[in-house]
């Protein structure tokens, strides 16, 4: 096999890797790395344990936090949790509204695997008529600009769920009217 072709931008090694699987880049202080594409799989076995009626419910378009047994806590998280954070006492299923508002947001422009054909992609804390806690999930069907705090938001479910966060995601409630138009 010949020596890989020589580069001196990443941009251009980056390219020779997806046409030929090799290249050698040199850096602004003359040394030369050779860079290969090495793509690989790996199958990592997961157990959600005491989270399991979380994914479940997901799967059944429906949305599950935890809420504390305490009888002076009562705590409800939006997200999953086996004992209470604020008094140590274990907490039990609640089914939460599908519906909340959003709290806050980023937008993503660099993403994993899985998010690559999404990117960029906004991620919303969305809270919860009397829930305590946020949860983070993927809000979809609106722009980076037409997000605001307090946006109405409603749930929606993978039809063909795969027993992950992803299964769920926000979008916009029609009809909601941002503060620019009130």
């Amino acid at each position: 096999m010949a020596r890989p072709k020589l580069f001196e931008s990443f941009r251009e090694v980056q390219a020779e890797l997806e046409r030929s699987g090799s290249a050698l880049f040199r850096d602004k202080d003359g040394f030369e790395a050779l860079v290969i594409k090495n793509p690989y799989a790996i199958n990592y076995i997961h157990s959600y344990a005491e989270d399991t009626p979380f994914f479940l419910g997901l799967s059944e378009g429906r949305l599950l936090g935890s809420q504390c047994t305490g009888p002076k806590c009562e705590f409800l998280y939006a997200t999953p949790r086996g004992h209470c954070m604020v008094c140590g006492t274990r907490t039990r299923w609640q089914e939460l509204p599908l519906n909340g508002k959003l709290h806050s947001w980023t937008t993503c422009h660099f993403g994993s695997e899985a998010f690559l054909k999404e990117t960029p992609y906004n991620l919303g804390l969305v809270e919860f008529e009397g829930a305590g806690s946020l949860l983070l999930a993927r809000i979809k069907e609106a722009t980076e600009s037409e997000l605001y705090v307090g946006m109405p938001v409603e749930a929606r479910f993978d039809a063909r769920p795969k027993f992950s966060i992803t299964d769920i995601w926000f979008v916009p409630v029609k009809g909601g009217s941002s503060p620019a138009r009130r």
